[in-house]
This record gives structure tokens, sequence and C-alpha cells, in this order.
């Protein structure tokens, strides 16, 4: 063989066979452990034992039930406004350096998302119960 083709395999060079190995490393640890996980694990089932358990009492009804969209509207509202505190807290901690300029870009930044929460308060996205009047979607409750 040629001394070129062997350099990716030198140990002390950054390249293909560091990776080959940790790969190998990893899926040999893995397949360990979940062997290990299947052999040692106990394997009798019963009707009570594979029942769901809930604060001690057996359950009734359906376990699955449809939430109302309410509760996903206010979860994005949740991460759209957290994801805005984070980078202001940014904003606020290069504030001097920034200078006006990040004055005026902050504010733009705040008032777009006053703007949108106004907009999705008129459109009754934070109402609960009852749809808003203005919204076009009818109650189907």
């Amino acid at each position: 063989m040629q001394p070129e083709t062997l350099e990716i395999f030198r140990p002390w060079e950054p390249g293909l066979l560091s990776m080959v190995i940790y790969v190998c490393l990893v899926t040999g640890l893995l397949t360990v452990m979940l062997a290990m996980a299947w052999w040692l694990g106990e394997k009798r089932h019963a009707r009570d034992k594979d029942m769901a358990y809930e604060c001690g009492l057996k359950p009734s009804g359906k376990a699955s039930f449809r939430f109302p969209a309410s509760f996903y509207l206010v979860a994005v509202f949740f991460l759209i406004f957290d994801i805005e505190g984070a980078f202001i807290f940014q904003w606020a901690i290069g504030a001097k350096p920034l200078g006006v300029s990040g004055w005026v870009q902050i504010s733009f930044f705040v008032f777009v998302l006053l703007m949108s929460l106004f907009y999705v308060w008129a459109k009754g996205g934070l109402t609960w119960g009852e749809r808003h009047p203005r919204s076009n979607v009818e109650s189907r409750e």
C-alpha cells in the first residue's frame, strides 16, 4: 500500500480512525447495556401489573381525551414571550456598549411584540370559555 492512503488511520492525527473507534465503542456499550437490561429485567406480566397506576386509584373511563385548543394557544404564547424575555435580558447585559443604536433596536423589538400581543388579544386568543365576539370561529360547545 502507498503511504498516502494510510494517513487517515494514524492515531495521532484527527481523522477517520478516531471517529470509527468512538462509534464502535458507543455502539458496543449501548448493546451491552440493552442486553443486560433485557437479561436482568423482570419478565412476569399480570393484569394488575400492566395496568396504569395513578395515585393509587384504579383507572376508569378513557385514558386519553382531547384538550381544548386554548391550552395549546397559551403554551405557544408563553414560548413566544419567554423567548422575548431571553432577548431582552441579553440586551440588558450589553446595553452600555450598544448605546443609542441598541436602545432603538430593542425599542422596535418590544414595540412589535406589544403589537402582536394586542393583535392576539383583539382576536380573542387569550379568552377562555366562549369565543371572542369579533372572532369568525363559532363556539362548538
